[in-house]
């Protein structure tokens, strides 16, 4: 079944603390689908998406949005960390223009970006140059 994420992020995001992130619980892990990136600011910065391999400092829980209803999602979304956490393997990067809309959709085919199974599992929206902006996102996955 297909679940959704989405918000505004409520920290500036660095190279090793995400803006947003989704991750696996100890029984069940996802398939990242499609992640948006959209700047709420009129100043450029560079966002990635990358694999965690540890939950350090994710910020508040968020609540999923389930395509179907009655399929609920198993694997949880964190607003903003704050703390620096274990950044692994990068999987897009690019740069998001300086103006209020400019931004980026990545897709991940159809086998889709696996997160595995496990609560240390996860990929989050970083800023790999550095400090970024506030920004706008969502994160679909299907499990």
């Amino acid at each position: 079944m297909r679940h959704s994420i989405a918000g505004r992020s409520t920290v500036v995001g660095t190279a090793a603390r995400a803006g947003a992130s989704l991750f696996a619980v100890a029984a069940t892990g996802g398939k990242v689908r499609e992640v948006g990136v959209i700047n709420t600011t009129s100043t450029a910065f560079a966002a990635s998406v990358c694999r965690f391999t540890n939950a350090t400092g994710v910020g508040a829980g968020l609540t999923e949005a389930d395509y179907d209803p009655a399929q609920p999602a198993a694997c949880t979304g964190f607003a903003g960390h704050t703390a620096d956490g274990a950044v692994g393997q990068c999987f897009r990067q690019a740069s998001i223009g300086a103006a209020v809309g400019a931004g980026i959709v990545w897709t991940f085919g159809d086998s889709g970006l696996l997160i595995p199974v496990g609560t240390a599992n996860g990929i989050g929206i970083l800023c790999p140059t550095g400090t970024g902006q506030i920004f706008d996102y969502w994160i679909d996955w299907d499990e």
